[in-house]
Formats: structure tokens, sequence, C-alpha cells
């Protein structure tokens, strides 16, 4: 996410805050300690760096995505979109979707939808087999609000689906 905000604009630590509350925490929360733990991280790694920094007082940094950070923020845009949280890993890419070159920006949307299906097929299968079982007696109160979990994130994941290839059809249209 980091990567992406510093894409945008260079920024210091607390503008980076600033971004993460105005945006990012639509669909992604993260502390300041949390923040500050990984633009660490990225500096010690190279894919960032500071691009000036005010002498004396705070002694307020800005931060810059080096050419390492670029290639990095690219590969995980175009990777396919992993982890157990699909709404994060789906939206972060959305979200930063602008930064790709247009010709990038369709199989990125395909690879979120494609992630979207194998997931619907997963919950599918398990509403399948839970179709099929026996709930005891004293379990049946604490089984319909399971089920309703489930028919939950049926659900979502139906809309979730239904959504991107919306909007990749938008996506396609606007193109030509």
């Amino acid at each position: 996410m980091i990567l992406g905000l510093l894409l945008v604009a260079r920024q210091s630590f607390y503008d980076l805050i600033k971004g993460f509350e105005a945006g990012v925490a639509l669909f992604y929360s993260a502390s300041s300690g949390s923040i500050k733990r990984a633009l660490d991280t990225l500096l010690a790694r190279g894919l960032i760096e500071v691009a000036s920094a005010e002498t004396g007082g705070r002694g307020r940094k800005v931060y810059q995505v080096t050419d390492a950070g670029r290639r990095e923020f690219h590969a995980w845009m175009t990777a396919e979109p992993a982890g157990p949280d699909l709404e994060t890993a789906a939206l972060s890419r959305l979200y930063f979707l602008g930064l790709l070159e247009p010709a990038e920006r369709l199989p990125v949307l395909r690879r979120i939808t494609a992630r979207v299906e194998a997931d619907l097929a997963k919950l599918s299968a398990l509403d399948q087999q839970l179709k099929t079982s026996d709930v005891a007696e004293e379990h049946r109160d604490l089984a319909v609000h399971q089920r309703a979990t489930l028919d939950y994130g049926l659900a979502a994941h139906r809309f979730t689906l239904d959504w991107f290839r919306e909007h990749i059809t938008r996506h396609e249209q606007s193109a030509r």
C-alpha cells in the first residue's frame, strides 16, 4: 500500500497516515506504528529512499519510491491476488490500478475475477456438502447462524464477482 501511495506522490510519514485515513482505510486499516515499521522495512530493502529531510526540529523526512520499489509494486499489482483476505487483495489492486499502463489493467481485473470465482466455488462446494449433513439437535441453533454466515459469504462473493465482471465490461468499452 505504501509503495502505491508513494508512487502517487512523495510523502512524509504523517502524509502517509493521512493518506491511509483518507482512502485506503476504506478497505485496509493500519496503525501509525505499522506504517512506521513498513517504512523502515521498505527503506532497508531499498524500495524507497528519503527524498528530502528537514534539519532540526522534528526532522521531517519525505520518502519516494526507488526503481526497485517500482518493480516490486508492479510485480505485486500484476501477480495473482493471494492471501486469505480476498477483499483486501482485490480492492487494494483496484485502488491503484490507474498506476499501471492501460494495457496491463484488464489482466489484473481478470486475475481478481478468477480468484473470486475460485473462492466462490469453494464456498459453493461447502454449501452442497452442508446441505446433506445432519446436525445434532443440540447444535441446531448454532448451525442456523453458522449457515447464515456461509450464506452471507456466498452472497458477498456473488456480488463481488458480478461487480468485477461489470467493471471489466465498462473497462473494455472505454478502451474501444
